[in-house]
């Protein structure tokens, strides 16, 4: 593992190395300014709908209302009524924490085919430019793959660059559920690749989903590739701050608060997806018993202790990851704290072996997937460690793969 000199002098040179940066990104860019439409957006004008809605003469309750009570108000119809509503509020179903699953998914088919006539008819608008014709055909051809059988969409937002979340398994039957958290750069158009397939939520979740059966046949998971937040784009002012995460952290709580069952969770965060899940820590269920963070600029804390989780933190890093080189601190806003796999952060470091560098934690054959295949089913006895000493499996019980205590 690379050693850091933590001197005053150098932390003293990188804040004002960071805050040259920021100034000259002020100085040529200017602050980025929000963009007032002049219509709601197509989720805020189902969920007005909703609030106006009635299902057997009875108002809709809030849609803001804790998961436990939105899913004894659905519980409480029939399936019928239930179907309805999907298909009346589609947007606002589809994104309801606490509404059944398999609800869930059929609201987003019917928003996502709602979506699609819109980039259609923005395909065919002589109005727009040539480029913004293409960012339609692409739009729309990402939403015909999300609508193809098989396919489980947990949440669907089409506004601005589009926020989604997609299910592998049985997430009502599973015993163990996993979230991938991902990074930067992240919306409805870099959901999924076909270069690169697993530096995108969809290949980060669907190769650690055949990781966890392979390291435990008989275990049944669920793993859900969660791009439901506005992630930053590029590296710029976004990246640098809490910002987006802070709204990433309210929506990842949400979201597992409206999971079924009772079964662990474990989140699995890479690069600015570790700000969301430090930032969600202290806020997340009890039900969240890991979160793993790789290619991490920092969890906004000095140290695992101030994450105030009874989940197990566990950190690691490829030694080619250029993200060893930011600033690990934070300075009137800017930076993300303390490295988390540094010896005094307190996070258990496990391999990251054959990662090759920053987008390939979730490629298969690397430690690093098999380590988070290994968490996500629960056999903490068989990761591997950064360091021969093992420390990282110090005081852990659990399985191995082949169930033996």
């Amino acid at each position: 593992m690379t050693s850091f000199d933590t001197s005053p002098q150098l932390n003293l040179w990188r804040a004002l190395l960071a805050l040259a940066v920021v100034f000259v990104m002020l100085a040529t860019t200017g602050w980025t300014a929000l963009r007032h439409q002049r219509h709601p957006a197509p989720l805020q004008a189902s969920i007005a709908a909703w609030e106006d809605g009635r299902v057997a003469g009875k108002r809709l309750p809030d849609p803001e209302s804790a998961p436990l009570r939105l899913a004894r108000f659905f519980a409480s119809l029939t399936e019928g009524q239930r179907v309805r509503l999907a298909h009346r509020y589609p947007l606002a179903v589809g994104n309801m924490n606490g509404a059944p699953v398999e609800l869930r998914y059929r609201a987003n088919r019917i928003a996502l085919a709602e979506a699609r006539e819109v980039e259609l008819r923005r395909l065919h608008d002589s109005r727009l430019t040539s480029s913004g014709q293409q960012q339609a055909a692409r739009r729309m051809d990402r939403m015909e793959a999300l609508m193809r059988p098989g396919r489980h969409i947990l949440a669907f937002d089409p506004a601005g660059s589009g926020r989604v979340a997609e299910v592998f398994g049985d997430l009502r039957r599973a015993e163990r559920v996993s979230v991938v958290v991902p990074g930067v750069d992240t919306d409805l158009l870099t959901f999924q690749r076909s270069r690169r397939a697993h530096s995108a939520p969809v290949g980060m979740a669907t190769s650690l989903y055949a990781a966890q059966r392979a390291a435990d046949p008989a275990a049944r998971t669920a793993v859900i590739a969660w791009a439901d937040y506005t992630a930053p784009s590029g590296l710029g002012m976004d990246a640098a701050t809490a910002m987006r995460a802070e709204d990433g952290a309210a929506r990842l709580d949400a979201m597992v608060r409206g999971l079924p069952g009772v079964a662990p969770v474990s989140l699995f965060c890479h690069s600015y997806g570790s700000v969301v899940c430090g930032l969600a820590a202290h806020r997340v269920p009890e039900r969240v018993s890991d979160i793993a963070v790789a290619g991490s600029p920092g969890m906004r804390v000095e140290n695992a202790a101030q994450l105030h989780t009874t989940a197990r933190v566990w950190a690691m890093r490829d030694a080619d990851d250029w993200i060893q080189d930011v600033p690990y601190l934070e300075l009137g806003g800017l930076g993300h704290g303390a490295d988390p796999v540094a010896d005094g952060f307190g996070a258990r470091v496990l391999s990251a072996r054959e990662a090759k560098g920053h987008a390939g934690y979730f490629v298969p054959g690397t430690d690093s997937l098999r380590n988070f295949a290994e968490i996500g089913v629960g056999a903490y006895r068989a990761v591997s460690c950064a360091h021969q000493d093992d420390v990282c499996r110090a005081g852990l019980s659990g399985t191995t793969p082949t169930g033996r205590a």
